[in-house]
């Protein structure tokens, strides 16, 4: 009897637990098997993704807290983990057929996957500040190694290099706000903290959150700790930049979300004023950074820095109504981005991946369908009516304007106009060039994501209810 109570205790952490377990026993049979069965060992990772999914969907509803405050699961949780496994499941399928070509075929890559995975997932029901950084840790140190998977191609080894250092730098900084704020508060537990911020806070509290701000800033690639972003995006092999563009970003909301929501509730003016000044930089860069890049990796590296500037608008509100608009935005922008990057791992000739924006001269007389879906996809992106990823930016700016945030509005409008340029830009390289050389025959898997991102992003508009009345019931429970 004692032991089936103590499995009920344990039944919110049951996709943790399957994810963990499947991952060793993944990792053995890639050990025994070799890379013979790496094709096949990574499949098995997809399922088992896929699994873990309609585990964390099955669990009963509610909030349940686990392991002295340090653990929460929450509608809010179920919300982004399920989204995080849909970006991992859907970059490992990404992967496929790209680590074949490129006979980087390990069965270890899969398994680097799932282990990051479950980092995220314990960063997203995380409610203190060290199960934070033992989420966080467990998310990057697997990342710092797919970064630099393909070990004979220089710009890759630079890529894991700069992201392992910069990464241990921003670890570093997170760290000390978070001991700063053990310090000023006397407890690392996010609900203890609110209730020692409840009268104001001191200048080294402020300090404190300035420096865990730093630490999370760095993993959602905002303005100013965005550097690392283009040259990994651009060195580390595409199914890798594609999960660090999806997953990873989805589980450093989350932690942005319910850190700064859940614990510092009683100074949200102060925390307000950074992630405001956050936001902007983010936007403007990414809106202008991003039209003078010839390589599409580092235009996307560049979109991606100002998407995240997007979402934190509706953070900065600072309402239930702001994160409603960060979890639909980071959901939209999940599916757009895999999708996208399915045409560029499709952008190969003669078997050599090629990554320049030039390389899609006259594609709409090439490949019309594949035209069709990325022009589509880049509107979206763009933020152009009635795409998906209008109503993105369009629930996150109403959430600003109802806060009273008209300026950060304003500006978010402005910078989305001028992203709009550099969107366009391939669009008319796409359909009014001369064609160039014809690109190979798209795989299967490519087109399968391909498609369903493409259709998901043009039948929102039509059919919106689902999404958002999930992440609506998400947003409200951590409130």
């Amino acid at each position: 009897m004692n032991s089936f109570t103590d499995f009920n205790v344990l039944m919110p952490v049951l996709p943790e637990i399957v994810l963990a377990v499947g991952a060793l026993v993944l990792l053995m049979l890639g050990v025994y098997s070799g890379d013979r069965a790496a094709r096949f060992v990574n499949w098995l990772c997809i399922l088992l993704l896929i699994g873990v999914g309609a585990c964390v969907v099955m669990l009963p509803g509610g909030r349940s807290v686990l392991f002295n405050g340090s653990f929460v699961v929450d509608d809010f949780a179920r919300f982004l983990k399920v989204l995080m496994l849909a970006g991992s499941a859907g970059t490992l399928l990404l992967s496929l057929d790209y680590l074949t070509s490129e006979k980087l075929q390990k069965a270890e890559f899969g398994v680097l996957v799932l282990l990051a995975s479950l980092g995220m997932m314990v960063l997203i029901s995380a409610s203190d500040l060290i199960a934070l950084y033992l989420g966080l840790e467990l998310m990057s140190l697997p990342l710092y190694v797919i970064a630099a998977s393909n070990r004979d191609n220089a710009r890759s080894t630079e890529a894991g290099l700069k992201y392992f250092v910069l990464g241990a730098l921003s670890s570093g900084m997170l760290l000390y706000g978070a001991s700063l704020i053990y310090g000023f508060t006397g407890t690392v537990n996010f609900t203890g903290i609110a209730k020692a911020t409840q009268g104001g806070a001191s200048i080294g509290l402020i300090f404190g959150l300035v420096f865990l701000f730093a630490g999370f800033c760095f993993k959602v690639s905002a303005v100013p700790f965005h550097m690392w972003t283009p040259d990994v995006y651009e060195g580390a092999p595409t199914p890798v930049t594609a999960f660090f563009a999806a997953a990873p970003k989805v589980a450093a909301m989350a932690i942005f979300v319910r850190t700064t929501i859940v614990a510092f509730p009683g100074i949200t003016h102060s925390w307000q004023q950074i992630i405001v000044f956050v936001s902007i930089a983010s936007m403007v860069l990414g809106a202008f950074a991003a039209i003078g890049q010839k390589n599409i990796k580092r235009l996307l590296a560049y979109s991606s820095i100002g998407h995240m500037g997007f979402a934190l608008v509706g953070l900065a509100a600072g309402t239930a109504e702001g994160v409603q608009g960060v979890l639909v935005y980071m959901a939209i922008y999940v599916g757009m981005t895999l999708a996208t990057f399915a045409c560029v791992l499709s952008m190969r000739r003669d078997g050599v991946l090629v990554e320049s924006i030039s390389d899609l001269a006259g594609l709409s007389r090439t490949k019309p369908v594949m035209a069709f879906f990325l022009a589509m996809l880049l509107f979206s992106l763009a933020g152009i009516p009635p795409l998906a990823g209008f109503f993105a930016k369009f629930y996150v700016f109403l959430a600003a304007i109802k806060a009273g945030l008209y300026v950060l509005a304003v500006i978010g409008m402005l910078a989305s106009a001028i992203g709009a340029y550099y969107y366009l830009l391939i669009i008319k390289t796409m359909y009014f060039d001369e064609p160039a050389k014809a690109f190979d025959r798209m795989p299967f898997l490519l087109s399968l994501v391909l498609v369903v991102g493409g259709i998901l992003n043009l039948v929102f508009f039509v059919y919106p209810a689902p999404l958002l009345s999930a992440a609506t019931v998400a947003a409200k429970s951590i409130f």
